[in-house]
């Protein structure tokens, strides 16, 4: 049988502005005189930081008690605390609520921002909005959507019922359908199915296409083009990291707006002025809690198909 996940004790520590305070459990083995001689060796914070958060009892055990100073080391012990929020430049675009039950919260979510907090994207994110907006605490993510991206995102509103609505995308049972605004190639064949093997080194922004089994499928259509442009139905089979972007790409059409492929560039944090243009347009599926078929759709639209110019800007000119 499989081993179970051990438990974790639930969180002495509140949320803040709809983020969850961070866990940390002491690894069994260690020769660490005190906690604080082991976060020291462990967290990436200017010393300073750490010491003013062990004096004013901002780290705390599964009980609530404070961690001080001189906290003899426990093997094991599980403790909390909430990070240091830096600024970050809101994305100034709404969430639009597609749905909503006691199980399962559907929305239509805007370019640029990221579905859960990573990296620099901690506050201005979806789920810490959603939280904060909405007053559920127990939201979660049931899958990911590229910051980049705009359309459906599915959220789960309990937490009993996360892995249940999780299971549905790693075990393909969502049928997702995303639109795309790319150049028109008359030369290229359509509809296709790209296969390829996509590898993600963590740390590295791009994805790459290497040799070997494929772990990526998706089926690319054109819906209609003019002026130089199409207008694209892309059907991911699979769900690997920037998938439909790098397919695109090695077609050679890549996406509108995308500052990765084929080459990366680096716009400013608060750039909104060219979005990418790729939308989770459909979301269908049993739900695995009520039974009932869901079909979802956005009511976004890709600027660069409905107003070429007014998405390129001065240069379009």
């Amino acid at each position: 049988m499989p081993r179970r996940k051990p438990r974790i004790p639930p969180s002495p520590l509140p949320q803040r502005q709809g983020i969850d305070p961070v866990h940390l459990k002491l690894p069994l083995d260690g020769d660490w005189a005190t906690v604080g001689d082991h976060l020291r060796d462990r967290l990436s914070v200017p010393a300073e930081v750490l010491e003013a958060m062990l004096l004013g009892g901002e780290i705390v055990t599964a009980d609530g008690s404070p961690v001080a100073p001189d906290t003899p080391y426990a093997p094991g012990a599980h403790l909390w605390f909430h990070r240091e929020l830096r600024p970050e430049v809101p994305v100034p675009f709404a969430i639009d609520v597609v749905y909503r039950d006691e199980h399962l919260l559907v929305v239509d979510k805007p370019h640029f921002l990221a579905t859960m907090p990573r990296g620099s994207h901690v506050a201005e994110t979806a789920l810490a909005r959603l939280r904060r907006d909405l007053g559920i605490p127990e939201l979660g993510p049931a899958h990911r959507l590229d910051r980049l991206t705009a359309g459906l995102v599915m959220f789960t509103v309990r937490r009993t019922d996360r892995g249940a609505y999780q299971s549905l995308f790693s075990d393909r049972r969502v049928h997702k359908e995303y639109e795309a605004v790319a150049a028109y190639e008359p030369t290229l064949a359509l509809p296709v199915t790209v296969c390829s093997r996509i590898e993600k080194v963590r740390g590295v922004i791009a994805a790459y296409e290497i040799p070997g089994e494929p772990n990526s499928e998706s089926r690319v259509e054109l819906v209609e083009h003019r002026a130089g442009l199409g207008r694209y139905r892309l059907l991911p089979r699979t769900g690997r990291t920037h998938q439909l972007r790098v397919h695109m790409n090695a077609l050679g059409v890549p996406i509108l707006g995308d500052p990765v492929y084929p080459d990366v560039a680096d716009p400013a944090p608060d750039d909104f002025s060219r979005p990418l243009q790729l939308l989770a347009r459909s979301l269908e599926f049993r739900d695995p809690v009520t039974g009932i078929e869901h079909r979802f759709a956005s009511r976004r639209t890709l600027q660069a198909w409905s107003s070429y110019e007014q998405w390129a800007g001065p240069t379009a000119a």
